[in-house]
């Protein structure tokens, strides 16, 4: 797997992209769907990288967003379904959590779904240390979102 910036213009990326918010928005109130749209990920804020196979097929994506010099946050992580738990999540997740410490970030954040539907990403975030906190930034309470950081430091 070679993980590589993106600037968002592929349709192989928009695919994944528009089936990652058709997802989000099937299992999720409107008022609770936080990801980001194409738009949203192309802001000067954002970085966006995608995971290849060796032949050229895409096999993820994951974002980070710098909060302030000392924070980021993690946006748009998905894995294409052909390639589901074969590491791909693991993967982006490691280059994303190297990436917030070459920045120097003392913490990294995510808001994901409280739903059953998000139980696995749930478990690969705690497996990679991080842990409950209350909600960050600008989300305010929400029965259908957790809150998680990762200390850095």
């Amino acid at each position: 797997m070679q993980i590589k910036p993106d600037d968002l213009t592929g349709s192989a990326i928009k695919a994944l992209l528009q089936e990652h918010l058709e997802h989000m928005r099937s299992i999720s109130p409107p008022e609770s769907t936080h990801a980001l749209d194409l738009d949203g990920l192309r802001a000067p804020d954002v970085s966006f990288w995608c995971a290849w196979s060796a032949q050229q097929e895409l096999l993820g994506c994951g974002a980070l967003k710098q909060l302030d010099a000392a924070q980021g946050e993690i946006k748009s992580m998905r894995t294409a379904r052909a390639h589901l738990r074969k590491g791909v999540a693991a993967g982006m997740l490691t280059h994303l959590i190297d990436e917030a410490r070459r920045r120097q970030y003392r913490s990294l954040h995510l808001e994901t779904g409280s739903m059953a539907a998000f139980e696995p990403a749930q478990a690969l975030y705690q497996r990679f240390g991080f842990v409950y906190q209350p909600p960050f930034g600008a989300y305010r309470p929400d029965p259908n979102s957790v809150f998680m950081r990762l200390d850095l430091d």
